[in-house]
């Protein structure tokens, strides 16, 4: 005779084996790595290279050290200038400022802050701002310009961006930037002092060209004359009749010492010693009169 033979092993529940079964079970999944922050090429790996210098004395030891780390750091230095390019700065002296402003940040960085380039970057930046902000500038203007300045440049570039865009107002840049339209005018002349145009620059492109320093006066040496007259008038009136009458034949006749020696019958020796005379004491009074009083 034939039986049926149970399936299941000794011990086990003959409720639970009728059960349905359910789904199969996935192990929980493990947890993703925190995201890295993106490192750039030219940013190495110098850790151990700032901790060894943190602790060494100066010395050439030090330099050493110290000129390895430029080296290594300085392609991210150039690499930041080359975004202060085409603003009338050579990219050759924008590198020599960047390359300056990451010795600055070697020196001074602290490696228990954190990372080098988080402090370099800035730090760098920051020098080749303040390059072009006190060197680039052929005339001097203050600070609160000079920021008025960078918002109108950038304000009509980003005016002016799609083709075919006309020259924006001075309206419209200070309806986009918010500023008012007086400070948008100081920003628009701000940006024509970056640069000077040079006194020997022609402005008229005829034959008979001229340059700027042709339209510029100049001082008029008659003010001093002026100026010497109305200070020698008080010593004139004080002299004698018979002096202020050789002076006015030798300086404003230009009679010479004979003719006057003839016309008022002295010898010509007299009348050189009149004239030094007089000449001497309006001389005395004019300087007198200009020396300060003692107290």
């Amino acid at each position: 005779m034939l039986m049926d033979t149970p399936t299941s092993r000794p011990g086990t529940d003959t409720l639970t084996t009728a059960l349905p079964a359910g789904p199969p079970t996935t192990p929980p999944a493990e947890p993703s790595p925190p995201p890295t922050r993106r490192r750039h090429d030219d940013a190495p790996d110098t850790a151990e290279l700032f901790a060894r210098l943190a602790t060494a004395e100066d010395g050439p030891r030090r330099d050493a050290i110290r000129d390895e780390l430029v080296t290594a750091w300085l392609p991210m230095a150039h690499r930041i200038a080359g975004r202060f390019r085409d603003r009338g700065e050579s990219i050759e002296d924008l590198r020599q400022v960047a390359a300056l402003g990451l010795v600055k940040a070697v020196d001074r960085f602290d490696p228990s802050r954190g990372a080098f380039e988080s402090y370099a970057v800035p730090t760098i930046t920051g020098e080749v701002k303040r390059h072009f902000r006190d060197r680039m500038w052929a005339l001097r203007v203050p600070r609160r310009v000079q920021e008025l300045r960078n918002k109108v440049r950038v304000a009509r570039r980003e005016l002016t961006q799609n083709p075919g865009s006309p020259e924006p107002s001075v309206a419209d840049i200070a309806a986009h930037t918010g500023l008012t339209e007086e400070e948008v005018g100081a920003g628009l002349e701000a940006l024509e002092s970056f640069s000077t145009l040079s006194l020997d620059a022609e402005l008229s492109a005829g034959d008979d060209g001229y340059s700027l320093s042709d339209t510029l006066g100049a001082t008029d040496a008659s003010y001093d004359v002026v100026v010497d007259r109305e200070s020698a008038k008080e010593g004139l009136r004080r002299l004698p009749e018979r002096e202020r009458a050789i002076l006015y034949m030798r300086f404003f006749e230009d009679m010479t010492q004979s003719r006057i020696a003839d016309r008022l019958g002295i010898s010509q020796m007299h009348v050189s010693r009149l004239i030094s005379r007089s000449c001497a004491q309006v001389r005395d009074e004019v300087l007198g009169a200009d020396r300060p009083t003692a107290p």
